[in-house]
């Protein structure tokens, strides 16, 4: 892969949970089950932080841009849950136990390294719950990383998009924006972006591939705009 097609040099921007990790819903549940916590309840008390019903109001926005003290949050979710056991679900650590079966996607790791070393500009952009994430990897991965706890926003807000590109020192039309969820992506299209919905990473891998060698004219190949090969 190479990074520069006629002197424009490319971005590539990749979401972390669901993309760098396996799918978001698999280590959620592996962190219910563990937890003893009621799997369908978990998902009826938290559905109102997801479907759009709390709009600004939303504690999940306030913690993923770092206006919510982690333990602050720990203790509303966890008074909202409910135990398998009978007993209550402990509070201190909740975080640390959702994300500790996020373990890194080492194929897509080593597709960002390639682009890098292609000539391509990499940076991680994450809504964060005030989890910790596998930094070890990030060094040999990444340009820049865009953590929305530490930058005081969140996607699918245009100003984080674009102040990753400016770390990168690109604009939207030069950069590729990877995410398993579709409205982040279609904000990532909004301003101009290539947009990659994960879902799979060998697809992802060979939308990536034609992103970063594109049709001999600068420009990303014919496709939708979810990276997939027009017919």
């Amino acid at each position: 892969m190479d990074g520069r097609t006629n002197g424009t040099r490319r971005g590539v921007i990749s979401d972390w949970g669901g993309v760098l990790t396996p799918p978001l819903a698999e280590g959620i549940r592996a962190w219910l089950h563990a937890d003893r916590i009621d799997v369908e309840h978990y998902y009826e008390v938290m559905r109102p932080y997801f479907d759009g019903s709390l709009a600004d109001a939303n504690p999940v926005h306030a913690l993923e841009r770092g206006e919510v003290d982690t333990r602050e949050f720990e203790r509303a979710i966890a008074a909202l849950l409910r135990s398998t056991h009978g007993g209550p679900v402990v509070a201190e650590g909740l975080i640390h136990r959702m994300f500790s079966n996020f373990d890194p996607v080492h194929t897509m790791y080593e597709a960002l390294r390639g682009a890098r070393l292609g000539g391509a500009g990499t940076a991680l952009l994450s809504n964060s719950w005030g989890n910790g994430y596998p930094r070890e990897h990030f060094e040999s991965t990444f340009d820049a990383v865009v953590i929305s706890g530490e930058v005081g926003m969140r996607k699918p807000e245009h100003r984080i998009y674009l102040h990753t590109c400016d770390l990168l020192g690109l604009r939207p039309e030069d950069c590729v924006f990877i995410d398993d969820l579709e409205h982040n992506v279609r904000t990532a299209e909004e301003l101009g972006m290539t947009g990659i919905l994960h879902t799979d990473v060998a697809e992802t891998q060979r939308a990536l591939d034609r992103f970063l060698e594109p049709d001999g004219d600068g420009a990303p190949p014919a496709a939708d705009r979810r990276g997939r090969a027009a017919a």
